[in-house]
């Protein structure tokens, strides 16, 4: 092969390349969602500070496994739509159930736990960490 084929045939292959390399959207949701987040669970953001870890595994699937607040994820779903990556899941503090959901924003979470069986809705934000 000449050594201009040799260049044309090696251009050619550096797209397909790129291709493969690149990420999919499941893989780049799951990199962008999991690992260990705080949570700022401050009611007004002038009280004193208390926060609590969240740690999130994101599946190919979309599943997550993982915790919050110290408690183990039931069952969960992660999800991109409309510009936004999401995850909502559920947990127990073995007397009720908490639903939570939290969309990735300028890369912190922001989101909100229902607490079912205490009547409550509290936002809270989450960054890295």
């Amino acid at each position: 092969m000449g050594r201009l084929s040799h260049h044309v045939a090696r251009l050619a292959i550096l797209p397909l390349a790129a291709l493969l390399a690149a990420a999919t959207p499941a893989e780049e949701r799951a990199a962008a969602l999991s690992g260990t987040w705080t949570v700022d669970l401050r009611v007004d953001l002038a009280d004193e500070p208390y926060s609590q870890p969240m740690v999130l595994s994101i599946a190919a699937d979309g599943a997550i496994t993982g915790s919050f607040y110290n408690s183990e994820i039931l069952a969960g779903r992660a999800g991109s739509a409309q510009g936004r990556t999401c995850v909502a899941f559920r947990t127990t503090d073995g007397q009720g159930l908490y639903h939570t959901s939290a969309c990735l924003v300028d890369g912190k979470m922001v989101g909100q736990t229902w607490a079912e069986g205490r009547n409550f809705v509290l936002p809270w934000t989450a960054t890295r960490g």
